[in-house]
């Protein structure tokens, strides 16, 4: 046995989110850029280091980057629109944040969701004046130091064809990303020449669309891209595909003139066995054999067992090992988490544990059979745990799923009963729901924690911020109020501390995107709810105003893609637990006098299959929770939902199957144009596309807000039309907050106006 390991990538934020903390600095001007690019150097070392005393033959030098991976590439091939003004041969941070975040002057990039994760990536955007050329001085300059650091080095590149098939066109352009391929592989044959110059010799090439169900062109397009670049002599491409499975395009990869390809086996290892059996003798066939998307102990005799079946159709010197995908979406270290349970903690593995899975995987079998029985060994007493099987919960779904009835009366019934109700103006404005976590609150909150002020005075302090929030909205003249969840941490977390069969942990930190981390919960056992949720803060928040509060939950597909889920279960079986659980807070929120209530679902489209035979059932299931929590309230009850950046079309008639009363979504950065799809099939319900982009700093104005209005109307009828943000405002400070809230609802009168003024005039 001689196996080879690597992984695919690895986090970059820093087992204390170093990155995070650096980058913030950097934004408020508290140090400068060669500080911050001695953070990102301290990282990298260690992160190789890391990587290297755990035992793997490679380390992953190019996953590193201070925003976005796929923005760095975009600029290391010269995609940068013009309208920056900027060298992207020579492009400096501050320039390179302005692409990610934007600045008064300049909107950023579009961002949205990494195929079917909560990574956000910035989408480049293509010109057809767009020269491409190179610029490697930030790639070449990291493999220097990796190689200095006496590594074994294995640079990461995202593929030409995954790179166009992410662009958009910029402006009215008639060609497609993909016609400009030929023009680009020569700019990726000079990058593979120039780090064969520093004496690596192999490359790591992603190309995750291979797990999508690929058009004509694009199988066309890697054909004629891996004819181009195998070509450049001394230079051997591992050809990456991750996040599902190859399927029908295997033949399509193993005819690929590469010198080797990954599979990620944690999803198919048909796939893997398949692939070893035409691989021929000349390839290596590298096995994402450890979960890099979940958290669970790997069980090390499953595994064990797949390569063993791959050995019988291959040489061992052909075999490599290696995570499933970048190991970026997972925490760094379970080492950090002193406050979980010993037993549950015994059940982890973090992205530094899964480089010791890796290594002990590659062990002959001799040296790997004590690790096999300890490991099995954790594995069975798991499952006699305490709550994992709550037969309460099992016997209740079984009793109560068939009774519930999922149908509501019909909109057009239901819209008069609640405008008699709430008697909102036309044009009606909100927020999302969550406003500034300042510093102040942050530290409350950890005072609180750690026993330092009592639940009293937290409670107290709490209660103040919340007045102050609700203040600040009448103040600026917002229509339906929120009370600003000054009590939750996260959007997921605080619903996963207050029903069973969840965890949170203390240091598991996600990158989302740039700076903003998110600490998935882990969900290990069957789920309900413990205790009265949201109640107590909406209820204060509508004491203290005459406009409507709405009551804030998080749904359950974004529960469930925004935790780390059990793989003990079928998701479904999971997915309904939640949405029981949820039902009876909407009920009780109803029967307390809240008239309306949004069930966010933000990641529904996130977490929509790359590949269109598995979308059905994903999105009936969704579906089926979101009608299991809400179909149980009175006409007169407004029911909202919020989803984040997506592309709808795939989603359309599922999101009309929710039946939500109202539903915000991302739409700023795409300048409306998701709205087309609503436009085309004429959307029965009502609609709040966000008019303000949160994600970035910038106070928007009066005029942009109101263009934003206008080509809202141009898709949506004015009566279906609501106002309101991107997203929540958790991330953002008060005073861009508060001008932008006033901005918003300035533009919404002055449109309301012109809308009146229109219809007297004719």
């Amino acid at each position: 046995m001689n196996y080879q390991t690597h992984i695919l990538g690895y986090p970059r934020i820093g087992a204390q989110r170093e990155l995070k903390w650096a980058l913030e600095k950097f934004w408020r001007g508290e140090i400068d850029a060669s500080q911050l690019e001695q953070q990102g150097r301290e990282l990298r070392k260690t992160h190789w280091r890391e990587q290297a005393d755990a035992g793997l033959d490679f380390v992953s030098v190019g996953d590193f980057s201070f925003y976005d991976q796929v923005l760095d590439t975009a600029c290391q091939f010269g995609i940068v629109p013009a309208r920056y003004g900027v060298n992207s041969a020579n492009l400096s941070l501050t320039e390179y944040f302005t692409l990610a975040r934007g600045n008064q002057q300049h909107a950023p990039l579009a961002l949205t969701k990494w195929l079917d994760t909560n990574y956000h990536y910035l989408v480049p955007e293509l010109a057809d004046d767009c020269e491409f050329k190179l610029n490697t001085n930030r790639l070449l300059a990291e493999i220097k130091e990796a190689l200095n650091e006496g590594h074994c080095v294995k640079p990461v590149i995202l593929g030409p064809v995954t790179l166009l098939s992410l662009c958009q066109l910029e402006g009215k352009s008639t060609t497609t990303p993909l016609s400009r391929l030929n023009e680009l592989l020569p700019i990726y044959v000079e990058l593979l020449e120039n780090i064969q110059r520093l004496g690596v010799s192999w490359v790591q090439i992603d190309e995750p669309i291979f797990c999508t169900d690929l058009a004509p062109d694009q199988q066309l397009a890697l054909s004629r891209a891996y004819e181009n670049l195998s070509g450049v002599e001394g230079i051997n491409i591992l050809l990456a595909t991750y996040f599902g499975e190859v399927r029908n395009h295997l033949n399509l990869l193993l005819t690929l003139p590469v010198a080797g390809i990954h599979i990620d086996a944690s999803q198919c290892d048909e796939d893997a066995i398949r692939a070893a059996k035409y691989l021929g003798s000349q390839k290596v066939l590298s096995l994402g054999i450890v979960d890099g998307r979940n958290v669970w102990l790997n069980d090390l005799q499953v595994s064990h067992q797949l390569v063993e079946k791959i050995r019988h159709h291959v040489d061992d010197s052909q075999i490599w090992l290696a995570s499933s995908c970048s190991l970026q979406y997972v925490p760094h270290t379970v080492a950090n988490e002193s406050n979980l349970e010993p037993q549950l903690r015994s059940w982890l593995s973090f992205a530094r544990q899964k480089l010791d899975e890796i290594v002990q995987l590659a062990q002959p079998l001799e040296s790997l059979l004590p690790a096999i029985e300890a490991n099995q060994l954790v594995l069975a007493e798991k499952l006699l745990t305490a709550g994992v099987i709550d037969s309460a919960v099992r016997e209740r779904l079984a009793e109560e799923l068939p009774n519930i009835d999922r149908n509501r009366t019909s909109y057009q019934q239901r819209k008069h009963k609640q405008q008699a109700a709430l008697q909102l103006p036309l044009l009606p404005s909100t927020t999302i729901g969550s406003f500034p976590q300042t510093k102040e609150i942050r530290k409350a909150r950890a005072q609180y924690l750690s026993g330092q002020i009592s639940a009293a005075d937290y409670q107290q302090f709490l209660q103040a911020e919340t007045r102050e929030c609700i203040h600040k909205q009448e103040e600026a003249g917002i229509d339906v109020l929120v009370h600003g969840e000054f009590e939750r941490n996260d959007m997921v977390e605080y619903f996963a501390s207050q029903l069973a069969g969840f965890a949170s942990t203390s240091a598991g930190w996600v990158q989302s995107y740039g700076s903003r981390c998110t600490k998935p919960p882990l969900i290990w056992g069957d789920v309900s709810r413990l205790q009265s949720m949201t109640l107590d803060w909406v209820k204060f928040a509508q004491s203290i105003t005459n406009k409507p509060v709405k009551g804030m939950l998080t749904g359950t597909t974004t529960i469930l893609q925004w935790s780390f889920l059990r793989n003990d279960i079928p998701r479904r079986h999971v997915s309904q637990q939640i949405a029981l659980a949820l039902r009876d807070e909407v009920l009780e929120l109803e029967a307390n006098g809240v008239q309306i209530i949004q069930v966010d679902e933000a990641a529904l489209r996130e977490g929509l299959p790359l590949r269109n035979d598995k979308q059905a059932d994903y999105l009936d299931e969704s579906v089926d929770s979101f009608l299991i929590t809400t179909s149980g309230v009175r006409e007169e009850t407004q029911i909202h939902t919020h989803m984040c950046y997506s592309q709808f079309n795939a989603i359309y008639e599922s999101i009309i199957a929710l039946d939500a009363d109202v539903i915000s979504i991302e739409a700023t950065r795409n300048q409306m144009k998701l709205l087309d799809v609503f436009s085309q099939s004429a959307y029965p319900n009502q609609i709040g596309p966000g008019v303000w982009d949160i994600h970035s700093p910038r106070v928007p104005s009066v005029a942009e807000i109101k263009s934003l209005i206008k080509k809202a109307l141009y898709y949506i009828p004015a009566e279906q039309l609501w106002i309101n943000p991107d997203c929540g405002l958790k991330t953002r400070g008060w005073l861009e907050t508060e001008a932008s809230m006033k901005n918003l609802v300035s533009a919404c009168r002055e449109i309301r106006a012109e809308l009146c003024e229109s219809a007297i005039t004719h």
